[in-house]
């Protein structure tokens, strides 16, 4: 009886501790101002893409990220048209610009950030993109939260019950 009463409650710790201690790496999407409003992506670990249409050019601008340790990295930058608002590549020591088939792109960025704050964008369209089973999946953040809401991205570790219960970048 002994054993099945230590077996129990062993088994009792270790799913509360499972369910309760921040264990799964993700990156988070969260509203800065209600931080459980949130969405979770085990895939964009691998890398994502933000996009949006610039404010002045109007041109779809990607802008890509890796994620390293706790470290969102965004490595290049591709966009349409090259005017006003857009980056110079000289501005970031190594970064290079070239132009491609797909538009023009600064490439070698690395420009490191713990988070990165941004917000849902009327007229912007702001979207970001995860690849899932080889598969690109791009969902508009304002389907996700509400128009100019303030958001921060990050990577974080939840609970396992954090991440099973909130919902997920498809």
């Amino acid at each position: 009886m002994k054993k099945i009463l230590f077996f129990v409650a062993a088994f009792i710790l270790f799913a509360v501790a499972m369910l309760t201690v921040p264990a799964v790496r993700c990156v988070s999407v969260s509203n800065r101002k209600i931080p459980d409003e949130r969405v979770l992506s085990i895939a964009a670990l691998k890398g994502f893409v933000i996009s949006y249409t610039h404010s002045v050019n109007k041109g779809r601008v990607h802008d890509y990220y890796t994620c390293d340790g706790g470290m969102l990295v965004l490595g290049k930058t591709v966009f349409v048209s090259y005017g006003a608002g857009i980056p110079e590549a000289s501005e970031t020591d190594g970064a290079f610009f070239e132009v491609t088939d797909d538009g023009y792109v600064i490439n070698n960025l690395n420009r490191r950030l713990k988070k990165l704050v941004m917000a849902v964008g009327v007229i912007a369209e702001h979207a970001i993109s995860v690849s899932k089973n080889g598969q690109d999946k791009e969902i508009l953040l304002k389907t996700l939260f509400a128009p100019q809401t303030s958001l921060v991205l990050e990577i974080k570790k939840v609970p396992l019950i954090t991440y099973l219960f909130s919902r997920h970048i498809p």
